[in-house]
């Protein structure tokens, strides 16, 4: 398969070697001392499951050097997703598949403002990986999974050659019977944690250790769900317990991708996870106090990240 990773972090940098592993011309689109690591030295691979090194069929920071894929991975952050769709845009054919792996719920609104909706694929990974040196990717924990499917939930011949190449590159992966509820059962996990995670500034085992803490992750998780169900995603009571059996099952020393970002003085998703709960209460006229404080309070050093 002719796939152009967009975005070679621990997301698109895992992924994208995997599938380079297994014979597919992966374009692998980079910047910076990472893309120029990659072009004399390849992608190096470090995985708790056995590592890795591939050759990108093309390494670039220009996607007019690139072929029309069949397959677009985006492994960029959530906020920017719109910036991806539009300069991917004149490489997209007729057959072309753009599937996000970002965290957010909001990522297809984003893509359909740009790209044509039979191009775009519903989706979300499980993994926890980063750039630990230019040209080089550490995967450090979960079992890397790919969940995917059509928007609609039909299951077409494409979405099963996909799972094909997927399950020829060893890649865990499933197609769900709702590819948005899943959606937004990872974003209820991610938008409950961490932002409270980047107001502390401690792992998740020392957040949920405050019994006021935990119970404003409760709260937060509940604002979510309400807006969730007012936009017709069946998120229930059960996904919210899920979610606090994933945050109570974390290692010491956890953190969320957002968290380190917020942190570490980075341009954080904060508008695109507690931020979009606000915004869209807002317009279904659902009180989200919690996210809204979560928001204003970070949104002074989301702001200052922005303009560094």
């Amino acid at each position: 398969m002719e796939i152009l990773v967009y975005g070679i972090g621990g997301v698109g940098g895992y992924f994208g070697g995997k599938l380079a592993e297994a014979g597919n011309s992966v374009s692998m689109l980079a910047r910076g001392k990472h893309l120029e690591a990659i072009s004399k030295r390849g992608l190096e691979v470090e995985s708790i499951n056995g590592n890795f090194k591939v050759e990108p069929t093309v390494a670039t920071n220009d996607v007019s050097e690139v072929s029309t894929p069949e397959l677009v991975l985006l492994g960029v952050k959530s906020w920017q997703i719109s910036e991806a769709a539009k300069a991917i845009k004149p490489l997209i054919g007729k057959n072309s598949m753009v599937l996000p792996l970002q965290n957010g719920a909001s990522n297809v609104e984003k893509l359909l403002q740009v790209i044509p909706e039979n191009n775009i694929i519903g989706g979300l990974c499980h993994i926890i990986s980063f750039i630990e040196a230019p040209g080089k990717i550490k995967h450090t924990a979960l079992e890397p999974n790919i969940i995917f499917g059509e928007l609609d939930n039909s299951k077409t011949r494409r979405i099963e050659q996909l799972k094909k190449t997927f399950d020829s590159a060893g890649i865990s992966n499933s197609i769900p019977e709702d590819i948005q509820l899943e959606i937004w059962k990872k974003f209820l996990y991610i938008t409950t944690v961490s932002a409270i995670g980047g107001l502390t500034r401690v792992p998740i085992d020392k957040i949920r250790e405050s019994d006021y803490l935990y119970n404003l992750m409760q709260k937060t998780a509940q604002e979510v769900k309400t807006v969730a169900n007012a936009k017709g995603i069946a998120i229930k009571n059960e996904h919210i317990e899920k979610a606090f059996e994933l945050v109570n099952s974390q290692s010491k020393g956890t953190t969320t991708s957002t968290q380190r970002d917020i942190m570490d003085g980075k341009p954080s998703e904060l508008e695109n996870f507690n931020g979009y709960i606000v915004k869209e209460g807002e317009k279904l006229q659902i009180s989200t106090p919690v996210n809204l404080m979560l928001f204003e309070l970070l949104l002074p050093m989301e702001n200052t990240a922005r303009k560094a």
